[in-house]
């Protein structure tokens, strides 16, 4: 989702090429020419890419949204200081004309910038709008507490000149080079164009911004409710359309400050149609009819729909890990699950093995923490709750529920009122495998008297009452970082507030010393001892129910080249190009 090096890293994971760490299990390999036809080696421009999406995007606003819908398409339309190599994973120029001049106590960090970049519009690219974007995320007022919390120990910015930018930190933070390199710069122009953010300092903003209050609340409110569906960046592909329920469009831009620039990714599709199909079965039909061009596919779709020769012939299926995992969140502010023996119960009632075998048809494994299990800071020696009813009816009955009632649902007394064990889980529409998660555990805490219902919800709507926190469990999934991970985002407990990415409301004062004693420690030997501290206490805990990592299966349509799944992220489209002769779609590419 893109290759930012830490913000958008936990985005809500839903369907979504997610970035990879290490070397990767890959079933199928790239196209290849039909035979008796060499197989063209040099790129060429040209032709669309029609691509499937299970829902819309949340929004388009590079700083306020978090879902990954979003965060694959803004990838194409914003670029950073620095980014990812997609193969090599290190950090490289992009905007900057060179890593940061880094200060011996790691406390400035110095980025000079092109003076060739513009953004989409024509409009030339300088410091000015390096300073703004900073300003915009640190503003308390901008919905972007899951941007903000990565760059709170930056207390100051300042231009040397107008290509040149030192942003200054009250404390060290090891990743923070790589989250200053990863700031999406935005055009001061277009998303301040009263410049009402001017004369107020970076400094105001970390602290005391009451003399500017005024201008201050003035850019939030128009920003926070101007451009959910209008970006404008300076990457590759500019926004061309959205109809919604139907489609997002993007379109080369022909003027890109890039193109054929050393070190710079070259595009080559002039379209690129993110198609809305709400329902996987719909989606394979308009794959199959020509309508799609790549979807991911679901495990039964992949093993028994996908198989037979002409699907073979017209797409290539690619097959590797993903560094994500889906769970059920437990509200822990919830009069039921603020008890961890309940939460350990739930768990215990998860048959999660089972899931992985007739859910999943074996493509993904059980996980028991947030960590990507191919990080130096996972813990292998981590408990893997087994699938065991007899120990949560224990837990339950040690933590006081029982049918007193003998309508057949345990009840328990809670803060002087008789409460049944009954609550919802909550998941998006036309995701098939949350749903049955969903499902299986409702019909096993059926025969053990916890009444649970489940809701489908479409996914704009869900993630607000996700943020909102009005649920009582939900099924959801999270990106791992593939690099070093920062897990303060979700995990800390000032993140409950203000819509923040604990939306579970899990707080625990020792995780909240770690994750921010973590954050300090440049010593990777330390920072894999406190990670570990930390995830057996969530392990002990259970916030959520880890259930799984999941593989993914991509299908692609053959004419496309250039497809290879990559360390930072699965597929790439970004590369992906047609033969001239192979090309089915042509464009009136706007200026």
């Amino acid at each position: 989702m893109v290759t930012t090096p830490l913000p958008r890293s936990n985005a809500f994971s839903g369907v979504r090429y997610v970035r990879l760490g290490l070397v990767l299990l890959v079933l199928a390999v790239a196209p290849v020419a039909q035979a008796g036809q060499a197989a063209p080696s040099t790129p060429v421009t040209g032709d669309w890419l029609l691509a499937h999406i299970l829902s819309d995007p949340e929004q388009l606003n590079p700083l306020t949204s978090n879902d990954a819908g979003a965060s694959s398409l803004l990838g194409y339309m914003f670029e950073s200081l620095l980014q990812r190599d997609p193969r090599t994973l290190e950090l490289r120029p992009q905007l900057a004309v060179s890593r940061p001049e880094i200060s011996e106590d790691k406390l400035e960090y110095t980025f000079k910038l092109r003076q060739d970049a513009h953004f989409q519009d024509g409009q030339p690219l300088s410091g000015e709008d390096v300073l703004f974007s900073i300003k915009a995320i640190k503003c308390p007022l901008v919905n972007a507490p899951f941007q903000r919390v990565y760059y709170e120990s930056i207390v100051d910015a300042q231009l040397l000149d107008p290509y040149t930018i030192r942003f200054k930190a009250r404390e060290p933070y090891f990743l923070n080079e790589s989250v200053l390199g990863g700031i999406d710069v935005l055009p001061r122009h277009y998303y301040d164009p009263e410049n009402l953010l001017k004369e107020v300092t970076v400094t105001a903003l970390a602290g005391d911004y009451a003399a500017h209050e005024t201008q201050v609340r003035k850019f939030a409110e128009h920003f926070n409710q101007s451009y959910a569906r209008n970006p404008l960046g300076s990457g590759p592909y500019k926004f061309k359309s959205w109809s919604t329920g139907q489609e997002v469009v993007l379109e080369r831009d022909t003027n890109y400050w890039g193109n054929g620039k050393e070190g710079i990714d070259q595009v080559y599709l002039d379209v690129r149609k993110f198609r809305v199909i709400n329902n996987m079965d719909a989606a394979l039909v308009n794959l199959k009819a020509g309508n799609l061009d790549t979807m991911g596919l679901q495990p039964l779709q992949h093993l028994r729909q996908t198989s037979g020769s002409r699907f073979e012939k017209d797409y290539e299926k690619y097959i590797y890990s993903t560094p994500s995992y889906t769970y059920i969140g437990w509200n822990n502010a919830h009069p039921i699950f603020r008890d961890m023996r309940v939460r350990q119960a739930m768990t215990y009632f998860t048959n999660r093995q089972q899931m992985v075998k007739t859910i999943l048809f074996d493509l993904g494994q059980v996980v028991d923490g947030p960590i990507y299990r191919f990080r130096p800071e996972y813990d292998e020696n981590l408990f893997s709750y087994p699938y065991d009813p007899q120990k949560a009816l224990a837990l339950l009955a040690e933590a006081g529920w029982k049918d007193t009632d003998g309508d057949g649902i345990l009840d328990k007394e809670i803060d002087g009122q008789r409460m049944a064990f009954r609550f919802e889980i909550k998941f998006n529409s036309g995701n098939d495998t949350r749903k049955s998660v969903a499902l299986a555990l409702q019909d096993e805490l059926r025969k053990h008297g916890i009444d649970a219902s489940v809701r489908a919800l479409d996914w704009t709507i869900f993630l607000d009452e996700v943020r909102n926190q009005q649920f009582d469990a939900i099924i959801l999934g999270w990106a791992m970082s593939v690099n070093e991970p920062d897990a303060y985002q979700v995990w800390h407990s000032s993140q409950v507030e203000n819509k923040g990415s604990n939306m579970i409301s899990y707080k625990n004062p020792r995780v909240d010393a770690i994750l921010e004693e973590y954050r300090r420690t440049f010593d990777e030997a330390k920072r894999i001892e406190l990670y570990r501290e930390f995830q057996r206490l969530l392990n002990v805990e259970q916030p959520y129910t880890f259930l799984f990592m999941q593989k993914a299966v991509t299908a692609v349509n053959r004419r496309f080249r250039g497809v290879e799944v990559l360390a930072s992220g699965g597929l790439r489209p970004l590369e992906w190009w047609v033969p001239k002769a192979q090309q089915k779609h042509t464009a009136q590419l706007t200026p």
